[in-house]
């Protein structure tokens, strides 16, 4: 019996110390009550990371709930370098897929790794590809860095990290001419187009070669009337290749012609564009396009931003004049019924070796001529007046890219066709024909009627006929 008390005195001893152990270790490894959403808005260092992850309720309801995910969370300083590394200011400019891709690229869903399970090789994440591991010390895919380890969540666990991770299929387009486009989602019908071509043309903007892309956003794509991508990559091909140069060409090399002259431009498709550079003014490309942006300097070259899309000429003049007779409305009835009547010309204006500027006159025009000649219709103009007359609207320079005259070109002069003189006022738009007296033609404001590219010339539409002397 004297026993007994002792014996009690030593369980409850026993227990005592049992229970300071479990004390102590509560204390030492406390159970994480944040999930790894929440860890991280509550961390200002990984600030950038919850704006990114908030635009996409999915991704945080995910992170939010019940699992065992490992996030490796790369700081606001990462963000940044990334954003420079992409050639962007926000991250609101990069296009959600993308930014969605990367984001899951950083997320294990196969479960909570601490730092000391890490093991070497490849870890696959929710973007289904994977990150190399190496350890003593730790990197990912070779340059990145764990800073913070073992940050435990009641869901997982973090491993901040020094750099944002990029996924494999998207590394390679990073700091090419292809990158400016591919990380701003003004730009997503561009990319559209790229993915919608061919191999040989998706490699032609990643290796290393030194060329020039003008890039067109989506807006330019819009101001072309480019509403739906070809459906064949050939198609596709062929505009891509009219937007690329073999070399690198920066602003400060831009070829300068005085006008009323431009440069023939040969791109790598073949296909050869006009440009007009006019200094201060502006550079333009086939009188419609004008260059927005110039030097975004890449790893293989530099890219321009252009606002309207470029689109290589696959008709002649006489065509083109064709095409927009049978419009509505019909413009060029008139015109193109008094080109047939003249083989000379039609063949001029047929042939792929002609290099014209026609200032094209209206079906209204041609009814004014009529009137002021006092006849019915086109049957009351001899050959020859008429032969006189149609001439009297071509400028002609077979050998020589000033033959293609764009708006942007024109220079307040009198300038020579293929008979006489017109002469041209730039300031006001204005063509006026050598006959004493002749009406003065205003040249169209309508984009869709003026610097028309053929691949045999270039038309402008104007509202009187030319009458020569």
């Amino acid at each position: 019996m004297k026993g007994k008390p002792v014996l009690s005195w030593a369980l409850a001893l026993i227990v005592l110390f049992v229970t300071a152990i479990r004390c102590s270790d509560d204390k030492k490894t406390p159970v994480p009550t944040q999930n790894i959403v929440a860890l991280a808005s509550a961390n200002t260092n990984l600030s950038s990371l919850v704006a990114a992850l908030s635009k996409f309720p999915d991704l945080v309801s995910t992170l939010s709930g019940s699992g065992n995910f490992t996030v490796f969370a790369p700081t606001n300083q990462a963000f940044t370098a990334l954003l420079a590394a992409i050639g962007q200011t926000d991250i609101n400019n990069v296009p959600d897929d993308v930014l969605k891709s990367i984001l899951q690229y950083h997320v294990v869903t196969s479960g909570a790794v601490r730092s000391t399970q890490l093991t070497a090789g490849n870890v696959n994440t929710a973007a289904n590809e994977n990150i190399a591991v190496t350890i003593n010390p730790i990197k990912l895919n070779t340059n990145t860095n764990v800073t913070t380890a073992d940050v435990l969540a009641s869901n997982g666990v973090v491993h901040i990290i020094d750099q944002v991770l990029v996924n494999p299929s998207i590394l390679p387009i990073v700091g090419t001419i292809y990158a400016p486009a591919y990380f701003n989602k003004d730009f997503s019908t561009l990319v559209a187009a790229v993915k919608g071509a061919s191999q040989s043309t998706r490699d032609l903007l990643l290796n290393s070669t030194k060329k020039t892309l003008f890039a067109p956003n989506n807006a330019a794509f819009t101001a072309a009337g480019i509403t739906s991508l070809p459906t064949t990559a050939a198609a596709i091909d062929a505009i891509l290749a009219y937007h690329v140069l073999g070399s690198e060409v920066r602003a400060a090399n831009l070829p300068n012609v005085a006008a009323p002259g431009n440069s023939e431009i040969t791109t790598v498709g073949g296909g050869k564009f006009y440009l007009s550079n006019r200094g201060s003014a502006g550079v333009f490309i086939n009188g419609r396009t004008q260059v927005t942006q110039t030097d975004i300097i890449a790893s293989n070259g530099v890219v321009h931003v252009i606002n309207r899309t470029l689109t290589p000429p696959t008709q002649t003049i006489a065509q083109i004049a064709t095409a927009l007779s049978t419009g509505s409305p019909a413009q060029f009835t008139q015109l193109v019924a008094a080109l047939t009547r003249i083989p000379a010309l039609l063949n001029a204006a047929s042939g792929t070796s002609s290099n014209l500027t026609v200032f094209a006159p209206t079906d209204a025009a041609f009814q004014q001529l009529y009137t002021d000649l006092g006849v019915t219709g086109l049957n009351g103009i001899s050959d020859g007046t008429l032969t006189a007359v149609l001439q009297h609207h071509i400028i002609s320079a077979p050998t020589t890219a000033t033959g293609r005259v764009f708006s942007r070109d024109l220079v307040t002069a009198n300038v020579a066709t293929l008979n006489g003189n017109i002469s041209i006022n730039a300031t006001a738009g204005t063509v006026t024909g050598s006959l004493s007296g002749s009406r003065t033609a205003t040249i169209s404001t309508d984009a869709n009627l003026v610097n028309v590219l053929g691949n045999n010339g270039v038309i402008h539409t104007i509202n009187q006929v030319l009458r020569p002397q």
